[in-house]
């Protein structure tokens, strides 16, 4: 079967999460970069192409707008099948709201969009085109995070009563943003990142995976945001209460200035026979917790885990997988779901298996709930329909 065609927006030199989009895509062999509009300068963009990913010229756009117009008017076997949006969080929506409208599927990464009115304009652009729109909350790609989900959802733990999910790095713990850092620069600055800070950053990657293991759907949320790095517009500190639909109850918290934290993810769910840990500095691993007997520790790959995570294991147990392998399950899916589509076919369950604009939906409205609950004095507020 012929490789999907991918259009990459973003990525070009000195972006750091366009790369790795492309490394993920093209892991499984079922994708391949074929055209890309790589920075805001025109100039700077033609040449990444050819400079950066051994493209030809002409596929090395100088704008998006130049890339949907000249690849919508290639045939159908050479113009790309999809684009991936890997740009500040400003430029999402109108990437994403022409590439829809020009006739292409896309995956974005996160948070959706700017803000929730965008999220939902975009939800209904999608439903309008029967497009697909894919989001990258790439944790939810982990093997061990799919078994945690599968001993959730099927019951083995009872009723869920507390989920505790932390999301905790140091990188701003210093004004990273006056030091010539552009990571930093953008996602400090509240004219391109949008309502939030670390909330908006990795705070929803934390309110993702928990409705993504839980499947349950936070109500309604108490939140108090703090900012310590002076002169800094947005919060890089945050303390989230949550109520979930059924009565479960729980945490969530996010910081950008715990001095020397990496990329602590970590999320515990407790039901009212059982209970898991999962933590992304230890991706391979799953504790479960019994009441009545030792505690185990589930490995991926090993022996006894469910078909959901053995389906997104490569290599045998005891090789670990970790970040790329995570992220490039959600577009081996992305990937199986658009050739189904394409040869008339409804995807499985397991090709639907990825983030997508509902969830984007749901990003956007916890960011906005969460800025509008700390300005408010820390009020809880009912989460919006979405």
């Amino acid at each position: 079967m012929a490789k999907l065609r991918m259009g990459l927006v973003g990525g070009g030199e000195g972006a750091f999460i366009g790369a790795v989009h492309r490394i993920a895509a093209e892991l499984d062999g079922r994708i391949e970069l074929a055209c890309g509009a790589f920075s805001s300068d025109p100039e700077r963009s033609r040449a990444a192409g050819p400079a950066l990913y051994g493209l030809p010229a002409e596929r090395s756009y100088g704008s998006t707008h130049e890339m949907f117009q000249a690849e919508a008017a290639l045939s159908a076997d050479d113009r790309m099948d999809f684009v991936v949006i890997a740009t500040p969080n400003h430029t999402h929506f109108p990437i994403a709201k022409e590439a829809l409208e020009a006739g292409f599927h896309v995956m974005s990464d996160k948070p959706a969009t700017f803000d929730l009115a965008e999220a939902q304009e975009l939800a209904a652009l999608t439903g309008e085109t029967s497009l697909v729109f894919g989001l990258t909350h790439n944790y939810t790609g982990y093997p061990m995070v799919k078994e945690a989900r599968h001993l959730v959802r099927s019951g083995a733990f009872g009723a869920v009563r507390r989920v505790v999910v932390e999301y905790i790095q140091g990188w701003l713990a210093g004004a990273e943003e006056q030091a010539g850092n552009k990571q930093a620069e953008w996602r400090t600055d509240p004219a391109r990142s949008g309502a939030a800070g670390c909330m908006g950053d990795i705070g929803t990657h934390g309110e993702n995976l928990a409705e993504y293991v839980t499947g349950l759907r936070i109500d309604s949320l108490c939140a108090d945001l703090t900012t310590f790095v002076p002169g800094r517009q947005l919060e890089d500190d945050g303390n989230v209460l949550l109520r979930f639909e059924g009565g479960a109850r729980g945490v969530l918290f996010a910081s950008q200035i715990a001095v020397g934290e990496e990329n602590g993810l970590r999320l515990r769910v407790y039901g009212e026979t059982g209970g898991l840990e999962w933590m992304q500095m230890e991706p391979n691993s799953l504790t479960v917790r019994w009441p009545d007997r030792p505690f185990e520790v589930r490995r991926t790959g090993g022996p006894g885990v469910g078909h959901a995570s053995t389906d997104a294991t490569r290599l045998p147990a005891g090789h670990p997988e970790g970040f790329l392998e995570a992220f490039a399950i959600l577009y081996r899916n992305f990937a199986d779901t658009l050739e189904a589509k394409a040869q008339g076919r409804e995807p499985t369950p397991e090709n639907l298996d990825f983030p997508t604009i509902a969830d984007g939906v749901r990003g956007m409205a916890f960011i906005e709930t969460v800025v509008a609950s700390s300005r408010a004095g820390a009020k809880w507020m009912d989460f919006p329909e979405s």
